[in-house]
């Protein structure tokens, strides 16, 4: 009963929030744009020529339009795929790939890179999924190394998994990648709407990743997303489907305390979470671009992310290496009472 009132909450707060429909012209027929519609059917259309005069204008304050989303519907053009950021854990593959199918997320946590990567508050969704598909068909027969796996994180800048109510782009992506040997999609989530995709039968080669933090972070900078317990129970419903499943313990905010924090944290969740079911787990601290970091800032966030101490290397704003380093191995040290270290891959 709790699980179908959250899902009527969460629907409700969508409704509330997408009270506008901006729509490229050159998408009317696709069947994203036709299922947007009928899922919003109070909301006032607005036809445009292309996303970015709505996305990409000038003046436009990221937070405010977080209050109340708009919802835009585009056609991505080329590049379709690129290539795995150096934010990121590297898989043990140099064939690591993301892709947008959607630009933002509908969680708003005040460390997030989008909020400074984006000038816009509003969510774009791509409805030519298969030109998505198909640019990964290609790249699979033109890999770095074709004898390592492939890895392509379809929802690195939005939450794929917290929309399905709405446009059903996770069983998309699942359906496509049940036909794939030789690929692995990972689906990285805050949700806890595992219900959306029960019924779907398991995916071998699709990874369903959790970004897990202990509830004060969860309360403090993660307030518009589920809580922890929330997740938790999601995780343990998608490995009891049989799903593979990735925590994220990452970013790690080194606040006072943390370690105190991040250990009583590890030992929550794996007195709840069955770690022999588990795939792996990644650790890292917060980093984020020096241009995204700096264009927060000036837009004058209020969040104490943005003034603690940092180190700038190379383009990347992160703790400081000595400090960094100390803390990852003390929390990766701790995470083998849990899990073999060859399952924890870490950001350093």
């Amino acid at each position: 009963m709790y699980e179908k009132e959250y899902l009527l909450i969460s629907v409700k707060h969508l409704q509330n929030n997408f009270s506008h429909l901006y729509i490229e012209k050159n998408v009317e027929s696709y069947p994203l744009t036709n299922l947007a519609i009928e899922s919003f059917p109070k909301a006032t259309i607005i036809w445009i020529d292309h996303y970015k005069d709505i996305f990409n204008r000038g003046g436009q304050d990221f937070q405010n339009q977080k209050a109340t989303m708009k919802l835009i519907l585009a056609k991505k053009r080329p590049p379709f795929l690129y290539p795995a950021s150096d934010m990121v854990q590297e898989f043990g593959t140099p064939n690591a790939y993301y892709n947008t199918p959607v630009l933002n997320c509908l969680y708003n946590c005040e460390y997030c890179f989008l909020q400074g990567m984006y000038p816009s508050g509003n969510l774009v969704v791509f409805v030519n999924e298969d030109d998505l598909k198909n640019a990964i068909d290609m790249q699979l027969n033109d890999l770095n190394d074709p004898l390592k796996p492939t890895v392509v994180s379809v929802s690195y800048n939005t939450d794929l998994l917290a929309m399905e109510n709405i446009l059903p782009l996770t069983k998309s992506w699942i359906k496509y990648a049940s036909t794939k040997n030789n690929l692995k999609i990972e689906i990285r989530t805050k949700s806890a709407l595992i219900s959306a995709i029960k019924n779907l039968n398991a995916v071998d080669n699709v990874i369903l990743s959790w970004t897990l933090s202990p509830e004060l972070i969860c309360e403090r900078y993660e307030y518009t997303a589920p809580p922890l317990d929330r997740r938790i129970k999601a995780v343990r419903q998608a490995i009891d489907i049989g799903w593979p499943v990735r925590l994220c313990f990452d970013p790690v905010l080194l606040i006072d305390n943390w370690y105190e924090v991040y250990t009583g944290f590890f030992d929550q969740v794996f007195s709840k979470i069955n770690v022999n079911r588990v795939t792996d787990v990644t650790l890292g601290v917060f980093r984020m671009n020096k241009d995204y970091f700096k264009r927060i800032r000036k837009r004058d966030t209020r969040s104490d992310i943005y003034y603690m101490d940092y180190s700038v290397e190379g383009n990347t704003m992160v703790v400081n290496r000595e400090e960094r380093v100390d803390a990852l191995n003390q929390l990766s040290l701790y995470l083998n009472k849990f899990i073999e270290n060859k399952k924890i891959l870490v950001w350093k």
